[in-house]
């Protein structure tokens, strides 16, 4: 057996040498071919150029001694005389040109001529040397089309769908497999169980539903709830990327959609899945741009293969898309897209469930806090946690740990979202200012009473960032409060605050805490109404990049109007920044505490942090605040 596997390689290396030699012999022998071929027509155009003479002249001509050579072709005599000049003329087709000469009296013997007669003998080169390269030429062609288009594809498949069928031999995902999107779940479930149990449902005059949109930030887990549906569900289960139905030449989207539908269709109980539809399932142009391109083109197919359904027909299209708003209005109507279904990041419930899937065989220590982690981890997608588990074991087994430790998880998940560490070269001022620049971000955060706890603090450089500072919700939040959005604005100037306060200066290390504070004073003035301009919303009504909706159309919002919004966002900016200060005045010594303790150790957990400052009690400050 070992020695069959060890030729496999050599056989695969001499057929490639094989066919490697193959195809330079035959790109070899097609060019020399193709420039013969050339050759002899350009020569050809050339001599049908040539001077026409009547053949009595050229006889009087080779009597007078002044031709050189004579050439015969077919019926063409090309005469080539001694000053360099040539001439062509014509004889009688069967004519023999000696014959010709010896009726003239002239013995091309004797004279000097040279005749070279090709008659009856030119037809079947001709053939070889006008119809070989032709067809050489066209097989060469196809050969290199096939090389292009892949050894497993016809040069004629153009029109048919690059789908892929589900094997069932292969490892299932089923929706035990799938967390921390229950809504989305249930309604997959139900679609599953109405292709198995059609008669259940066909009782009380229930149709198939056509299809399924799921909707969703990327890494949600939408293709993994479309592999658990062909993991649960006995029926053919066909899969597709939105692109594969994009092809250069026009019209090839449209026939590969008439395929793809052709095929579920005469499998039917089946479903189609089409991931990424937004590649072909985009709102289509309205005025300046055009209309007939091959994306919308494939678009309308599919429009009118979803709408074409019989209701006998049980096949069910699921796609999915992060970009919901770009769809078209007509894919989306009930009839095509009957369900739209959500898959928005997991809850702490959610992710401890994703947590519990992916960190089957992986070894974890006992201290492991996982409900910590999955409070933690608030803003994390599936994949971000999948990914997270991972780098936790990838760190373990870099240190050399036979378990993966809560230090590992902690380090994986701040890696996830803010990179890995750097160890940039810092003098001490710069060590020093960002120190205190993050110790105010968690001074602010901990002394006001709305905001969060401080999860993790730290001066090691990740990513673009100097520093970080840690303040995960506490809890999973569906509304913000006008009192969180302000304090939430004064946390993000804390920096600035504390380099303000403690060195009399100002640093460019703020940038993206400005950043950060005017779009949520923006959103408050514009969006929520929380501001004294009143509950009216500013912001514009529709995606300013749809081209031929909005482009035109004039701002709703006055030159006035925008200058008052710009004045109420610099306010609530203004007064965020002059809580922090204040905060900061107030706790310089424990401010002093926190960024002396980052100097030395460069990074403080919540409870090191609290360890320093004290534990947040919210009914303290709040009292606190009431009663200063």
């Amino acid at each position: 057996m070992a020695n069959k596997k060890n030729n496999q390689p050599i056989k695969k290396i001499t057929q490639f040498k094989l066919e490697l030699n193959i195809k330079t012999v035959f790109i070899i022998i097609f060019s020399i071919l193709f420039f013969s071929y050339l050759f002899r027509s350009i020569s050809k155009e050339v001599k049908q150029a040539l001077p026409e003479k009547p053949i009595a002249v050229i006889l009087q001509d080779i009597r007078a001694s002044k031709i050189n050579k004579i050439e015969v072709i077919d019926n063409k005599i090309l005469a080539y005389y001694k000053n360099e000049s040539m001439a062509i003329s014509y004889k009688e087709t069967g004519d023999s040109f000696r014959k010709i000469l010896n009726d003239s009296n002239i013995n091309p013997e004797s004279i000097n001529t040279i005749v070279k007669d090709t008659q009856g003998s030119s037809g079947l080169m001709n053939l070889v040397s006008n119809v070989v390269p032709t067809i050489l030429m066209v097989v060469f062609f196809l050969f290199l089309f096939r090389q292009a288009k892949g050894a497993q594809d016809s040069v004629f498949s153009f029109g048919q769908a690059r789908v892929k069928r589900f094997n069932k031999d292969l490892p299932k995902t089923t929706f035990a497999n799938v967390a921390g999107v229950d809504e989305a779940k249930k309604e997959l479930e139900e679609v599953v169980d109405f292709l198995k149990h059609p008669e259940k449902y066909k009782k009380l005059g229930a149709r198939t539903p056509k299809g399924v949109m799921l909707v969703g930030p990327s890494g949600c887990g939408k293709t993994l709830l479309a592999k658990a549906v062909a993991g649960e569900a006995n029926v053919p289960f066909f899969s597709i990327a939105g692109s594969e139905f994009m092809e250069m030449l026009v019209g090839i989207g449209a026939a590969r959609v008439r395929d793809l539908f052709g095929t579920a269709k005469k499998s039917a109980p089946s479903i189609i899945f089409i991931d990424e539809i937004d590649a072909i399932g985009r709102a289509r142009s309205v005025g300046m741009m055009p209309s007939h391109d091959e994306r919308e083109q494939t678009l309308n197919q599919i429009l009118v293969e979803m709408d074409g359904f019989n209701p006998t027909e049980q096949v069910v299209v699921i796609a999915a898309t992060n970009r919901g708003d770009m769809l078209d209005t007509a894919l989306m109507r009930p009839g095509r897209f009957d369900r739209r279904i959500l898959v928005d990041y997991p809850d702490v419930t959610g992710r401890k469930e994703i947590i519990r899937i992916y960190s089957k065989n992986k070894p974890f220590t006992d201290m492991v806090n996982w409900d910590k982690i999955a409070k933690r981890t608030v803003g994390y997608s599936g994949a971000d946690l999948e990914n997270m588990l991972n780098e936790a074991a990838i760190h373990a087994a870099r240190n050399t740990k036979e378990k993966i430790t809560m230090e590992d998880l902690e380090e994986a998940a701040t890696k996830v979202k803010l990179g890995p560490e750097k160890k940039r070269l810092q003098t001490e001022s710069d060590r020093q200012l960002t120190a205190y620049h993050e110790a105010g971000h968690a001074i602010v955060s901990h002394f006001l009473p709305h905001t969060d706890p401080v999860h993790r603090i730290s001066i090691v450089s990740r990513g673009m960032t100097l520093g970080y500072t840690l303040i995960p919700p506490e809890k999973d939040k569906l509304h913000e409060t006008q009192s969180h959005l302000l304090e939430q604005i004064a946390v993000t100037m804390g920096g600035r605050a504390a380099e303000n306060v403690m060195f009399k200066e100002i640093t460019t290390g703020a940038a993206n805490d400005f950043d950060q504070a005017t779009s949520i004073a923006r959103a408050m003035v514009v969006e929520y109404g929380m501001s004294t301009l009143g509950p009216v919303n500013y912001g514009p009504t529709r995606d300013i990049t749809e081209w031929g909706k909005s482009y035109w159309e004039q701002n709703s919002v006055s030159q006035e109007m925008m200058a008052k919004i710009d004045q109420e966002i610099k306010t609530i900016v203004t007064a965020g920044y002059e809580l922090a200060v204040s905060t900061i005045d107030k706790q310089k010594k424990l401010l002093d505490k926190v960024a002396t303790a980052l100097l030395d150790k460069e990074s403080l957990d919540q409870d090191e942090f609290e360890k320093i400052v004290g534990v947040k009690s919210r009914q303290d400050l709040l009292s606190l605040n009431h009663n200063p």
